[in-house]
Parts: structure tokens; C-alpha cells; sequence
């Protein structure tokens, strides 16, 4: 028997929310790094080396990966021989870490969460509650993953319930191009085959609390079908030529995990869960001998990658661009912004809108500027604004076109791609559309100079703020005719897997 104490599962948990929002896991590290080595496609190359670089940078400097900084999911399994030294319930008091880590005055994270989702959609401000996950087992131990899941990569979670003889391969062959670039690859895929539905779902999650290790199932050769279909998944999504950032490249997941339950003889369940480029879990075990220690890991352990923008780069003015000019830029090319853009993301885009259609005058002035789509972590110490990487630009496309026409908005910056109604409204009035590095947002960070909030303030991380920046890093996604990089990169490298794949055979 162990006693366990209210505090020491409280602090633990917050310790590990505040360790994984700076530490990748040193495997994921490796993994990208090994994947940077083999890439062959530049532009996928260069958005994995802005990934690693910026991962070291959070490890040093312990601030966050990236600026969503998740809703947080937990995985709780509880020793019928423990014993609480407490007086909150076990829900209580991992709610209790997630609130003492997000408010961290050292590394302030970001309070992503709402209440009432489905009306008034209020930021509960501490990131609370957690999504729990608890199991009672034999023993006498606590043990804990906890992790900090980003929404643009929860958003593109997928579940089908399948016949029985059908082929989950051809699923998921079939289905991870309908996910875009928001989850930000690389990363993991987690499935979940079997149970009912949600138990596909809970499978598909926790598989994604396990350590990268795909090179060595293949080193060994698999043992069962469960590690054969991790196999056949994982040359196959490779194989779609998505890769880092959907750009185009050799490299879309860097593993893939797949827990299974027995099921109904009608049914086949089937869970598709990605993790992204800020792959954010740890694990611990509480035995009533104190808190949790996580052992920080060595600098060492990074690879030294540099990323230089060469000679050829263009560097732009923002606050002298004009339409005349952006019509020369030319897609996948790469562009340092600097001057003043403005940032506004679901919230923000929802209220301009609706003020556009009530004929009132918009808080600020867009003809001519350029949107950054993001929410930025507070600042601490000396910063401007904490880490403020692009968050999905798809969920902006329905107010695209209103923007464009209504506002005389030139530029749109964000992550992933565009869909078809965004990308003819880019077109229809010679806009453009430009892309960060999901999963970078530190680095990116580091370009803005000054910060200010400027329009809805009530938003709190979803405000309008005007950033200045001094040669921000972004690639021409969507030029001004209508191309996009995440429609021809991706088919361009799958051609030429297919065709490297036909010629060794």
C-alpha cells in the first residue's frame, strides 16, 4: 500500500504541463532530424530545419514550442492499494496542476479552453479542465501520461466505423490527404481499430503517448498484424508525397501507433488521430515517496542545424507593399516580411464580418496590410509577445472573400493550405497568401519586435494586435494568380515517389 498526497500529484502534473511545453521528447528530436537528413525536397527541408531549430531554442530558453499550447489530456491508472493523503477528488486535483501550470509567471502558456462551446464560448483563463481519462488496475503505484494536444492537429481527427472485410490501409490512404497541412507533419499518426466507437477514439489518443520507434519494428521485422499494418500505413501515407508542412517531400509521418480492442462481429471501428510538430507528452509514477522528478535532457541532444535564407530571398517592406508588387511573387518562394501587419484569427474575423453586414466601420483599417492568423502566447520578462506561431488557415477561408472585397486586405499569413473558395477569392482580387512554419512559433517569436493589441481587446489571445517585424520568415503559399504549393508540391512528389518506386522494382 502507498499513501499518495493531494500536493505531490497536483505539483507533478504541473511540472510535467510546464516541461513538455519547452522539451520535445528527445526521440521526436531524432526522428525529425533523421527525416532532415534523408529530405530531398527544399522547401520540406528548410520547414524541418526552422522545427529543430526552434525546438532547441524553447529547450534553452525554456519558453513554448508553440503557441497553441493544447487542451490537455490525461491518462490517469490508479493502484487499488492506493491510499489518498487528500481532500479533492483525483479530477480536482490534476484540474488543480493544469491551472498552476498555465498561470506560471516564468513561462505563462496559453489559455486556449472554452466553456459553454456550444453558446458563449468563454475562455475559462487557466486552461482548465483537463480531459481525464482514468482506470483503476492492480498495485499500488499512480501512473500518469500527460499531454498537451494543439487543435490544429485535434481538429483533423478522423473515425469511420468500416464493414468488417474492408481494408483499413485503403482508409487511411483515402483519408489523410482530407486532413491538409493543419495538423502540421511531421508527426504521428495514432489509430484506435476495434471497441465501439469511442473506445476507438480513447485507443487512438493514448497511442500517442508511446515512444518513436517505427526504424526498429523495421529493423526487427513485425510479430503480428497490428505491427504489420503500422508498417504497411507508414510506407503508404509516406508514399502520398504530402511532407513537412503538406510543401511536398519524402517525409509525412514519422510514426505510426495503433492500439486495438476486440470488437462487435458487424463492426470494424476504425480511429485516426495525428500528432503534430509540437508532439507534447510525458509520463510518470507516483509511489508516495514524492512528487514526480522529470529529468531535463541534454542539450546534446539536439542537432546542430542552421537555416539560412540565401542571397535570392526577397525581402519585403510591409509598409510600403502594394498590389502592383506582390503580383511578381512567385509560389514556394521564400520572403522576409518586415514593418507592421495586423493578426486576427476566428473571433476576430467572426466580428469584422458581422460589423461589415451592420454597415459600421471596422476598429482598423485593412486596405493595403497583411493578416497574421495567430494567438500569441503572453510575453515575459523582456519580450514582445511570447511564442506566436500561425495557427489554421482554413477556418478563415468562409470570411475570405468578404475581406478581400469589403476591406481592400491585401496579404493573409498562416499555416497549411487553402481551400478552393479562399484560394478564388485570392485570385478574383490579386491577393496573396503566405505561410509560417507550424510547430516554430518561438523562432518566429524572435522577428517581432514590438506588439500591441489594437482592436478587441475583450478576445484576450484572439485580439487584433499590429506586430512589427524584422525579417519574418514565410513562404508564397497562394500567389496572386490562384497557385497553391500545397496543391502542386504534394502532387509533384508523389509522382516522383511513384516513379522511384516503379524504377527499383
Amino acid at each position: 500500500m502507498s499513501i499518495i498526497k493531494e500536493d505531490d500529484l497536483i505539483s507533478s502534473v504541473a511540472d510535467a504541463l510546464q516541461f513538455i511545453s519547452y522539451y520535445h521528447p528527445i526521440d521526436f528530436v531524432k526522428a525529425v532530424h533523421e527525416a532532415y537528413e534523408r529530405e530531398e525536397s527544399q522547401a520540406a527541408k528548410d520547414s524541418m530545419a526552422q522545427i529543430l531549430i526552434n525546438s532547441r531554442m524553447c529547450a534553452e530558453g525554456k519558453r513554448p514550442i508553440c503557441q497553441d499550447t493544447g487542451i490537455v489530456t490525461v491518462f490517469v491508472k490508479v493502484g487499488m492499494n492506493v491510499q489518498w493523503d487528500a481532500t479533492m477528488s483525483v479530477t480536482d486535483m490534476i484540474n488543480e496542476g493544469v491551472r498552476r501550470a498555465y498561470l506560471h509567471p516564468d513561462n505563462v502558456l496559453r489559455a486556449s479552453i472554452l466553456d459553454d462551446p456550444a453558446g458563449a464560448r468563454r475562455n475559462t483563463k487557466d486552461n482548465t479542465p483537463a480531459v481525464i481519462h482514468m482506470e483503476i488496475v492492480p498495485g499500488d503505484t499512480v501512473e500518469v501520461h500527460v499531454a498537451a494536444k494543439g487543435g490544429g492537429s485535434e481538429n483533423k481527427s478522423k473515425m469511420v466505423m468500416l464493414n468488417p472485410s474492408d481494408s483499413i490501409v485503403e482508409w487511411v490512404k483515402k483519408t489523410v490527404p482530407t486532413m491538409g497541412a493543419g495538423w502540421c507533419p511531421p508527426g504521428m499518426l495514432g489509430i484506435g481499430i476495434g471497441g465501439t466507437a469511442e473506445k476507438a477514439m480513447v485507443m487512438a489518443k493514448e497511442s500517442l503517448m508511446d515512444p518513436i520507434d517505427i526504424h526498429e519494428l523495421k529493423a526487427r521485422g513485425p510479430q503480428n498484424r497490428v505491427e504489420e499494418l503500422r508498417l504497411e500505413i507508414f510506407e503508404a501515407v509516406n508514399n502520398l508525397g504530402i511532407g513537412a508542412q503538406g510543401l511536398g517531400g519524402l517525409t509525412t509521418v514519422l510514426d505510426v501507433k495503433i492500439k486495438d480492442y476486440p470488437t462487435h462481429a458487424a463492426s470494424l471501428p476504425v480511429a485516426m488521430i495525428p500528432n503534430c510538430a509540437a508532439t507534447r507528452h510525458a509520463h510518470f509514477v507516483l509511489d508516495g515517496s514524492g512528487p514526480a522528478e522529470l529529468t531535463p535532457p541534454s542539450l546534446d541532444d539536439w542537432p546542430d542545424i542552421t537555416w539560412e535564407v540565401g542571397e535570392s530571398v526577397r525581402r519585403v517592406n510591409l509598409n510600403e507593399v502594394t498590389p502592383e508588387m506582390v503580383k511578381d511573387w512567385k509560389p514556394g518562394e521564400t520572403i522576409l516580411l518586415n514593418g507592421k501587419m495586423l493578426t486576427g484569427r476566428d473571433a476576430a474575423h467572426k466580428k469584422m464580418t458581422e460589423m461589415l453586414a451592420n454597415g459600421e466601420e471596422l476598429p482598423v483599417d485593412l486596405k493595403g496590410r497583411f493578416i497574421y492568423y495567430v494567438g500569441p502566447v503572453d510575453p515575459v520578462k523582456d519580450e514582445a509577445v511570447g511564442p506566436a506561431g500561425p495557427t489554421t488557415s482554413t477556418r478563415m477561408d468562409k470570411f475570405t472573400h468578404t475581406m478581400l472585397e469589403q476591406t481592400g486586405l491585401l496579404g493573409m499569413i498562416g499555416k497549411a493550405e487553402r481551400g478552393p473558395i479562399a484560394i478564388e477569392a485570392i485570385k478574383e482580387f490579386g491577393a496573396v497568401y503566405l505561410m509560417a512554419v507550424g510547430g516554430a512559433a518561438y523562432l518566429v517569436s524572435k522577428a517581432i519586435k514590438k506588439a500591441e493589441v489594437v482592436a478587441f481587446p475583450e478576445l484576450g489571445m484572439e485580439a487584433i494586435y499590429e506586430f512589427d517585424v524584422v525579417d519574418m520568415p514565410v513562404t508564397v503559399a497562394v500567389d496572386a494568380q490562384g497557385t497553391s504549393v500545397h496543391n502542386t508540391g504534394p502532387a509533384e512528389w508523389k509522382a516522383r515517389i511513384e516513379a522511384q518506386v516503379i524504377e527499383v522494382k
